[in-house]
């Protein structure tokens, strides 16, 4: 079912060249723009709210940057982002933030002889593999992780966003935590300059997707429904416990339990490196910007109804495809305290 549900929307994106719903939207339908991330999620939800409801979603998927650069330019009526915006740049934009959905990151690898989750890596190696320290797939610090395995003497290509990305910024955020090297050296960002001799961009989580799996020897992070719809290899990350998981749905819950939402203005939280024996090392969560005081306020109330629904009613589709719906207590407290800034 899983499968069944990316390959259309895989399908959906070649012949909408990469909007969820076709672009001469009506009046009625809703605009957003920007993360990459949670556009799988979003295309199906759009999906199944246009044949319950009528109203379309026209939502471009041009990474997390360009969205926020359009709700700012007022050209749509919410943007998406994986990197959220701090409470003082919300109060001085005049918008609001909140999560919709969560997911994970994953290191993808272009690796002939192993299968998804046969390798193990730890987020020090990991970062030294990103630094352009590593730069070979049998070096001893990964050998030594991955006993028994006969590990290539294959140069290591990275592959990283060459756009302003929110996946971006959790990746840099997790290799910051677990990296200080890489936190003095590089940071975290939403674009970052990237340290390794080897390397290579791509456009958006699909543009990773495709260099990965067109490299041979590469390594990128993509989120994990492109990993699903594009049939990748994955490696298993050890986590804060010391344990090493693999990336599904319910590790993502599991770093995202007890969250403290409201503790960091704009619901920002960060999840990564989380505790837990369970947790993936690498979850996050795509976020919305909407303006207090919107130009169209009925465009704005439309939007509220889509998320209104989508959280009712589309935990099953979230789940499906491997993303984590928000608690209902979560959704409650969004519509109560965050929704009811917006006039």
């Amino acid at each position: 079912m899983k499968r069944h549900f990316l390959k259309s929307i895989a399908a959906a994106a070649v012949a909408m060249t990469g909007f969820a719903l076709p672009t001469f939207a009506s009046a009625a339908d809703i605009t957003g723009a920007g993360a990459t991330f949670p556009y799988p999620m979003y295309a199906k939800w759009a999906e199944v709210y246009k044949k319950e409801t009528g109203v379309g979603l026209n939502y471009q998927s041009i990474g997390s940057s360009g969205g926020i650069k359009q709700i700012r330019a007022k050209t749509v009526t919410f943007g998406a982002t994986d990197a959220p915006l701090k409470g003082e740049e919300l109060d001085k934009d005049g918008m609001v933030q909140f999560p919709a959905i969560i997911g994970g990151t994953v290191p993808v690898i272009n690796l002939e002889g192993f299968k998804p989750g046969e390798l193990r890596v730890t987020g020090p190696v990991l970062a030294d593999m990103f630094m352009g320290k590593i730069t070979k797939w049998n070096d001893a610090k990964l050998a030594a992780l991955n006993p028994g395995k006969n590990l290539p003497d294959q140069s290591i290509t990275i592959v990283h966003r060459a756009d302003g990305s929110g996946t971006t910024f959790n990746w840099t955020d997790y290799l910051s935590a677990v990296s200080k090297e890489w936190a003095d050296k590089v940071g975290k960002g939403a674009a970052v300059k990237w340290p390794a001799d080897s390397s290579v961009g791509g456009k958006g989580n699909e543009g990773v997707a495709a260099n990965v799996n067109r490299v041979k020897g590469a390594l990128g992070y993509v989120e994990y429904a492109y990993v699903k719809k594009n049939n990748m290899n994955f490696m298993q990350l050890q986590n804060k416990d010391g344990k090493y998981v693999s990336p599904d749905d319910s590790t993502f819950a599991a770093a995202a339990a007890g969250v403290d939402w409201f503790s960091v203005p704009g619901m920002g939280v960060s999840m990564v490196d989380a505790k837990g024996a369970n947790s993936w090392p690498v979850t996050t969560a795509s976020f919305i910007l909407m303006y207090k005081s919107p130009e169209d306020k009925a465009a704005s109330q439309e939007a509220q109804k889509f998320f209104a629904w989508a959280f009712k009613n589309g935990k099953k589709l979230a789940l499906d495809l491997d993303y984590v719906p928000l608690p209902d207590a979560v959704t409650t407290q969004i519509q109560s305290k965050v929704w009811s800034q917006i006039k």
